[in-house]
């Protein structure tokens, strides 16, 4: 009987050991595609983290999805170019710093290659906020030019967009770089005049922006009407607002901000099936992420002219193969616009 139970146990200890170096051989053949995002605090990361098990799922189990987050956006564009990820946090004003050698590019040559159009996933509003109690010394935009002002943290996108805004307006850009959870007091105590807020989809703050107007009241100071011409001129849009999206009273009917749209690009050595795989999965689901969480609604409602949007920004960039095959398949392709190849 001591044999027999003995030969059982051994026989159970076999299967289950077969079953977990099964699994353990299946894991090992998955491949890895690693996402590169901003801060662990950011919308752009916490996206990235929900969008796991939709792209795993739609790449049929075959790679696993790990997102590592980086202090800014610039920082996971070129993680993801230096090989050190295979997807990208960015946006269209940072693919176009990225191809015009532009400040934060400047001398910088990736180690395995630039990102080229893939996937664009919603819109951010940028706008410039000062506290209540400074309200009456600040009209317009120029009211801040050369004043201690925190556009967001570095190598933010946001940061990035009103710089060239305050280019295009021809203003000095005076960052003050500040933790973001000491934004309030800094306000307040005058270390910083002004602070760039942003909306995604103008649906929602950032969290650092909801603790901020919980400690402090605050006034927007938008754009008057002649920057707002010098802006579009220079190829931006203004986007309306609801101010409502602070719990308190702002100041304004209207918030104007200047959008940008933020996407998660890749390098054209990505295969061409797994970024299909992918935005068809992602477009497949694209109702039940915006019931999730609201940024997606513009994504959701027009996921293809969202792409279409995210290359005519800058349509002198390659479209990776993948994008470029969907949108064929939606009769959306213009032929106009580059095919990445490997070289790119």
């Amino acid at each position: 009987m001591v044999r027999k139970n003995y030969l059982m146990l051994s026989a159970a200890t076999i299967a289950v050991a077969l079953v977990a170096s099964a699994m353990q051989t299946a894991d090992a053949q998955r491949k890895s595609i690693r996402w590169s995002t901003s801060s662990i605090d950011s919308y752009g990361y916490k996206v990235a983290a929900t969008m796991t098990k939709i792209v795993e799922e739609a790449l049929g189990g075959e790679y696993t999805i790990t997102v590592n987050p980086y202090p800014s956006t610039i920082g996971a564009m070129k993680a993801a170019m230096d090989g050190d990820g295979e997807i990208g946090y960015t946006a269209d004003v940072g693919m176009t710093q990225l191809y015009g050698g532009d400040p934060a590019f400047r001398n910088y040559t990736p180690a395995k290659g630039k990102l080229v159009h893939t996937w664009y996933a919603y819109p951010m509003e940028s706008f410039m906020a000062v506290p209540a109690a400074k309200a009456n010394d600040y009209k317009c935009l120029k009211d801040l030019a050369g004043k201690p002002t925190f556009f967001t943290p570095a190598g933010f996108m946001n940061w990035l967009n009103f710089q060239r805004m305050y280019k295009a307006l021809g203003y000095d850009f005076k960052h003050v770089q500040i933790d973001p959870k000491t934004q309030s007091d800094a306000l307040q105590s005058g270390t910083i005049a002004g602070s760039v807020a942003y909306t995604t989809s103008g649906a929602s703050l950032v969290p650092y922006w909801k603790e901020t107007e919980v400690r402090m009241d605050l006034k927007i100071v938008n754009p008057c009407p002649d920057e707002i011409a010098k802006l579009q001129a220079a190829g931006m849009t203004i986007s309306d607002v609801n101010p409502k999206v602070f719990s308190k009273d702002v100041g304004v009917p209207q918030i104007k901000g200047v959008p940008i749209l933020f996407g998660y690009n890749m390098r054209a050595d990505m295969p061409e099936d797994v970024v299909y795989k992918m935005l068809k999965g992602i477009y497949d689901n694209r109702d039940k992420l915006k019931q999730a969480d609201p940024g997606f609604a513009p994504m959701a409602n027009d996921f293809v002219g969202m792409q279409v949007a995210g290359i005519k920004a800058n349509p002198d960039i390659p479209v990776h193969a993948g994008l470029a095959k969907f949108l064929k398949e939606h009769k959306a392709w213009d032929d106009k616009w580059k095919i990445a190849s490997s070289a790119s």
